[in-house]
């Protein structure tokens, strides 16, 4: 049986832009990665899923149903955002085939997607990758949010990212890497938090052209 091609990039008429974290466990990075970014949207948005924006996140090797590190929960408290009901996932196909967006903590992790098929390669990034791709887009070519919608927004900035990938190189081997703090202190927990939580400050107000409160 031929498994489905996938979302593509920017798939016309789509009232949904789904956001796919992937780590491996799915119970330290990603969790950690899907809270922020929910909270920075909310921050935003006031409620990202009437405007059209979901955020998910598993494992590669999933803990499936396992609740997240205790350690990974304080760090996301510190940083305001919430850990509530959190229960991890094993990565399955359906998840990839119905992400808009797929951000990973490694280059391994992007890998291990974008194997699985269904047209994942192009709008699969590790975090810190899409990062780097989207300082370098211009927001003014970019759809305005508030007359076009945040997702049509979105969409065009995974094509714009996806069009530089091969032009604006990470400027080291581990530049596109979050590093794994399982079984850590908590110190390391929040450096962590804290590396994630820049990554996706840039990467939030690109895809919802509102810059974060002060």
């Amino acid at each position: 049986m031929t498994a489905p091609e996938g979302r593509g990039i920017g798939e016309p008429g789509s009232d949904t832009f789904r956001i796919l974290h992937v780590s491996t466990g799915n119970v330290c990075r990603s969790p950690i990665t899907e809270r922020l970014t929910r909270h920075a949207l909310v921050d935003r948005l006031g409620d990202p899923v009437v405007r059209g924006m979901i955020v998910e996140s598993a494992g590669t090797w999933g803990h499936e149903g396992a609740p997240m590190e205790a350690n990974a929960a304080a760090v996301l408290a510190e940083l305001g955002a919430d850990a509530t009901g959190f229960v991890g996932r094993e990565l399955l196909d359906e998840h990839v085939i119905t992400a808009d967006l797929v951000l990973t903590a490694t280059r391994d992790h992007r890998a291990q997607v974008i194997s699985m098929g269904h047209s994942a390669g192009l709008r699969t990034f590790t975090l810190k990758e899409f990062t780097r791709l989207v300082r370098a887009i211009d927001p003014a070519t970019l759809p305005d949010a508030r007359e076009e919608g945040v997702v049509e927004r979105a969409q065009a900035l995974v094509r714009a990212a996806a069009a530089l990938r091969g032009w604006l190189l990470a400027p080291s081997v581990d530049a596109d890497e979050v590093l794994d703090p399982y079984g850590a202190p908590i110190t390391f927990f929040r450096s962590i938090g804290e590396e994630i939580n820049q990554a996706l400050e840039p990467v939030v107000t690109a895809l919802t052209g509102v810059p974060a409160r002060m």
